[in-house]
């Protein structure tokens, strides 16, 4: 019951629905004392009350209430890692594929282990949350961030208008523009991703290890993201055993 009260005061204190809370307490208090003390009738009128009360403080604490049982889902932390990702890689691949179909050029650099503190340094630093919205706004063509990259690095968007290093190699087809020609020149140098969007053709691009793959869709955009960047989340020197195993240890 301790653990319990003291969950719930935590939860209201300094929100308006504490000036309730303490209604309730008064409430309470004044049951206690009418059960203490022979007061018949003001005890009978406050259980009729309580029916109706319990009601009116289901309707009154609704939006609170439901917070509060969210918290206390039975999910485990991995879950929620999932869960977390899989909405930072919908919303990437909706404004990635959004812009291609607009013919908005993007330049998406996904850090992994290789820094890329020299690059951002160079450019404009913000440090933000990622959004859908906030993407594409700076990539649109008004922006005056628009011309350049944006690193994005544990969800988050570190700098935009960053300048890459260009590719430079006769091997690479001439047909490709400066955009495709910075992400390959930063995927030759580093570890990191490099999402392309063609301004001319409106497809997506992925650059990695110096090579790049065009035209990918949407389900393939996810499933390599995916399975590059969630395994890093995973703790590493574990090794998965059955049960067995363990228990001959």
């Amino acid at each position: 019951m301790t653990v319990i009260i003291n969950y719930l005061l935590s939860f209201f204190w300094n929100t308006r629905s504490m000036d309730l809370m303490f209604g309730v307490i008064a409430f309470l208090l004044l049951f206690a004392i009418s059960s203490w003390f022979p007061l018949p009738v003001l005890n009978k009128l406050i259980l009729l009350l309580a029916n109706v009360a319990a009601i009116a403080i289901i309707v009154i604490f609704q939006p609170e209430l439901r917070a509060a049982l969210s918290k206390l889902s039975l999910k485990t932390t991995r879950s929620r890692e999932i869960t977390e990702f899989d909405k930072f890689l919908d919303q990437l691949a909706a404004s990635t594929y959004r812009m291609a179909e607009k013919q908005i050029g993007a330049l998406i650099v996904l850090e992994k282990d290789d820094s890329l503190d020299e690059y951002a340094k160079k450019a404009v630093i913000l440090n933000a949350d990622f959004t859908s919205e906030l993407i594409e706004t700076i990539f649109c063509r008004t922006a005056p961030l628009h011309d350049g990259a944006i690193i994005i690095k544990d969800k988050k968007i570190i700098a935009a208008s960053v300048i890459l290093p260009l590719a430079d190699s006769p091997h690479i087809q001439k047909s490709l523009g400066t955009r495709h020609r910075a992400g390959i020149g930063l995927s030759l140098v580093t570890d990191s991703l490099v999402i392309i969007v063609s301004e001319e053709q409106g497809k997506v691009s992925l650059a990695r290890d110096g090579i790049i793959t065009r035209g990918i869709k949407i389900d393939r955009f996810k499933g390599v993201l995916r399975s590059l960047f969630y395994q890093e989340q995973e703790p590493v020197g574990i090794k998965k055993e059955n049960i067995w195993e363990w228990l001959k240890r």
